[in-house]
């Protein structure tokens, strides 16, 4: 299946998408692959509101909030991303889990990416309306929406 029908289906039925990704033979790189396209997206979701804040804020130019965006989320978020996921499975494995390491973090990576799309909408709504309820309430329903997600695939890896 095309990885864009995946997300989709992400919203319905959670853990069929990372059985089918855990079966078809869970491999590091393919993880790396997908937190790296997730942190991708992520970046690119905040170039809206990096926009709106250099443009009321012009002390610090576009390109140097970009500069340091693009650290955070290709360099250090992937290094956080890698610690929380062993982090999930220490704790699974201490409720009975018998996933691997690499399940528990097929299992976020791909719960980062498939939320993509919702963190894009949030980045629109924050750079044409900036802070305000609408985009605390985007950011909740971002948050709600990643937590169902990784729950659901987290207990789908931790079952092998």
């Amino acid at each position: 299946m095309a990885i864009t029908s995946d997300i989709v289906e992400s919203y319905r039925r959670p853990r069929a998408v990372v059985r089918r990704y855990l079966e078809g033979g869970g491999q590091e790189a393919r993880a790396l692959a997908v937190l790296m396209g997730a942190c991708l997206l992520m970046f690119v979701a905040q170039w809206p509101a990096l926009a709106r804040a250099a443009h009321f804020d012009p002390l610090v130019p576009l390109q140097a909030r970009m500069g340091a965006s693009l650290v955070a989320m290709m360099f250090m978020v992937p290094l956080i991303a890698y610690a929380v996921a062993a982090v999930s499975h220490l704790v699974a494995r201490a409720f009975g889990g018998q996933g691997s390491f690499l399940s528990a973090r097929v299992a976020l990576f791909w719960s980062l990416l498939a939320i993509s799309p919702l963190m894009l909408m949030q980045g629109l709504l924050n750079g044409f309306i900036g802070e305000g309820a609408g985009v605390t309430i985007s950011g909740v329903i971002v948050f709600a929406a990643f937590l169902a997600i990784w729950i659901n695939a987290l207990i789908e890896a931790e079952r092998r």
